[in-house]
């Protein structure tokens, strides 16, 4: 959450660089707020390429593989599962007997799991067979409803959650909230997991974001801080950004990773204001993240670095610089409170 995070550069004349951040930041405050209201159109879908870093190495090749099974999923959807899930967590297990990566439960595996990477065996605790396993129960699923009308992911999705038999009869996602949920939750953190095809368009709420945090500027760092009274108004990292996107009305995760899940991932040179901005010494997993600040352009975020530091400007080009994320409203609701 952002103890840990050593300074890579020294930081230049804080105190002038404070002064002249100040009226950099309110430029682009503004600038936000125009391109915002004057933008037409969202985020390209469709993508089958997933984002960088988004599935942790180890599973990027089954999930890439997998999720082109057939055509009812897709690799980011795939991902989306496997996170809303588990976390990625090959050892979860839940009070429902649910099991590993995928959360099986043992009838389900019993019946649909299959030996994906070939050994001899099919093992639930294993993301090789696993991973597989959830493609091919996704892709058997929507071949049960494939003469529904309607969308066949959702239709899938559907099946999924609530079983075949309730799409059939209904003739498409049920009337069930919980099912009509489950449904846009996946279809909502598949984008966080798909690289972009095209333009993201800026979220209306960052420059409001950015005028927070830019209040906060000065103040102490406290591991675990959230700005409540009783810790003196101090934040860790993921607490500056998740209060900064609660002033907008948007809430956001508590830790880092999970956070990298609440919208679309702008490349290094499409960044605008607002968008969070990320940090791991592993570059080919999110779920290694372990910093993020609030990027205010000019190659700067504003953030709560470390212990015996304040929150300040801080330069985001440094060789940890892991990716980012232009929030959406949308995509921070779908994200589960705990995996």
């Amino acid at each position: 959450m952002g103890d840990g995070w050593t300074m890579r550069k020294m930081w230049v004349g804080a105190g002038v660089a404070v002064a002249l951040g100040m009226g950099f930041v309110m430029l682009l405050v503004v600038g936000v707020y125009l391109v915002a209201g004057n933008v037409a159109g969202g985020a390209g879908g469709g993508a089958k390429r997933l984002a960088k870093g988004s599935v942790p190495a180890a599973y990027q090749p089954i999930v890439q593989k997998w999720g082109n099974l057939c055509p009812a999923i897709n690799p980011a959807l795939l991902a989306a599962q496997l996170y809303q899930e588990s976390g990625f967590n090959p050892r979860a297990r839940s009070a429902a007997a649910a099991q590993g990566i995928a959360q099986f439960i043992p009838g389900t595996w019993a019946t649909h799991g299959i030996d994906g990477d070939g050994d001899g065996d099919r093992d639930v605790w294993d993301p090789a067979d696993a991973i597989p396993s959830a493609a091919s129960y996704d892709c058997s699923l929507a071949s049960y409803v494939k003469d529904v009308p309607g969308d066949p992911t959702e239709n899938m999705l559907a099946s999924y959650n609530a079983g075949a038999y309730a799409v059939i009869k209904y003739q498409g996602v049920p009337p069930y909230k919980e099912t009509q949920n489950y449904v846009r939750v996946i279809t909502t953190l598949e984008k966080s997991f798909a690289a972009p095809t095209g333009r993201v368009d800026p979220s209306e709420q960052a420059a409001g974001a950015i005028a927070y945090a830019q209040k906060k500027l000065g103040t102490p760092y406290l591991w675990g801080g959230t700005g409540t009274a009783e810790q003196g108004g101090r934040f860790d990292c993921s607490g500056l950004t998740r209060a900064a996107y609660e002033s907008v009305g948007i809430e956001l995760p508590r830790v880092a990773n999970d956070q990298y899940n609440a919208g679309p991932h702008p490349g290094r040179e499409e960044l605008l204001p607002g968008d969070l901005v990320f940090f791991s010494d592993d570059l080919t997993n999110s779920r290694a993240i372990r910093h993020v600040g609030i990027y205010v352009g000019g190659g700067y975020m504003i953030d709560a670095p470390r212990t015996g530091a304040v929150i300040r400007f801080d330069p985001i080009d440094t060789p940890d610089y892991f990716g980012a994320t232009r929030v959406t409203e949308d995509g921070a609701k779908a994200l589960p409170t705990t995996v």
